[in-house]
């Protein structure tokens, strides 16, 4: 990783409400899903250009003040259901400063070239042999 994660971490803030699911009569009553909101625009950590890329490629997860928003209510207790959140974030941001390599493209061999093209061979003699004869009358 590129970034401290403790600095991170450190400009991301939570909130918690109450979440739908299992739980029974307590899910209405306690708090445990937890949004975790983290303004990307104002960051400290990234640099302007890293601030670029994650505006471009989160462009769909972002409000329009550049805040990205995730949620997570798959726990029954808020401290699971925080600490799963700040994972996914995490590998997010991990994820989208990635920078893949272009792929190198490859020729074929020679011998392969050359396979290819005998096989070509013999497929197109055996259709022009399906043609039909013509004979000569003489």
């Amino acid at each position: 990783m590129a970034f401290d994660v403790n600095r991170l971490l450190k400009e991301v803030w939570f909130k918690a409400t109450t979440s739908g699911g299992k739980g029974g009569q307590n899910v209405n009553k306690v708090a445990t899903r937890v949004e975790l909101y983290f303004d990307v625009v104002n960051s400290n950590v990234f640099s302007p250009d890293e601030q670029a890329l994650l505006m471009q490629k989160l462009e769909s997860k972002l409000t329009e003040e550049g805040i990205l928003r995730m949620v997570s209510s798959e726990e029954r207790t808020q401290l699971k259901n925080k600490d799963k959140v700040q994972e996914k974030f995490l590998k997010l941001i991990e994820k989208t400063l990635l920078i893949k390599k272009p792929r190198k493209k490859t020729k074929p061999s020679a011998s392969a070239k050359e396979e290819r093209l005998t096989e070509k061979k013999k497929l197109g003699d055996k259709k022009k042999s399906r043609g039909s004869f013509q004979q000569d009358e003489e």
